[in-house]
């Protein structure tokens, strides 16, 4: 398979342990931030003209980014569906989040914010695990790939 699909879509996994945690994380951190982004949408309204800026884009594109990232990036996180890339944004946010947003403020303001930098950044390194849908497509494509590209023994 090719080295990037490789990363992207990862498709080998040596225990069913370690995937069956992976999956319980993604579920219950992915709920969780989940439930950040339903709670923006449903207050846009309110949010849009004092939504946090600090890249100077308008509170109004802030906030549909930052609901991009907790809502959309959420669900392909829990479900396992492009796992490394839905988990970009979501770390981006934590990180405007924690660095820029709250800077100034006390540590126990930002903690939830470096909880999730941390838990994301862990499983961006470890992947969604064999109950993804990630590992599904990979060993599929991998399947496929092999099916397409075997070499015949020469008859000796």
């Amino acid at each position: 398979m090719n080295p990037l699909l490789d990363i992207i879509l990862p498709h080998k996994y040596n225990s069913k342990e370690l995937s069956f945690l992976l999956l319980l994380l993604r579920v219950i951190i992915g709920f969780l931030f989940l439930k950040h982004g339903l709670e923006k949408w449903n207050n846009f309204e309110l949010l849009q003209n004092t939504f946090p800026d600090p890249w100077g884009i308008s509170s109004r594109s802030s906030l549909i980014l930052a609901i991009f990232a907790e809502l959309i990036c959420s669900i392909g996180f829990i479900l396992g569906f492009l796992f490394r890339l839905a988990t970009l944004p979501m770390i981006t946010t934590m990180g405007v989040a924690y660095f820029m947003v709250h800077s100034n403020d006390p540590f126990a303001t930002k903690e939830l914010a470096f909880i999730y930098l941390v838990l994301f950044l862990i499983l961006l390194i470890t992947g969604p695990g064999k109950y993804s849908i990630d590992y599904l497509m990979g060993k599929a494509l991998d399947s496929g790939r092999n099916k397409h590209s075997r070499i015949r023994k020469p008859i000796a």
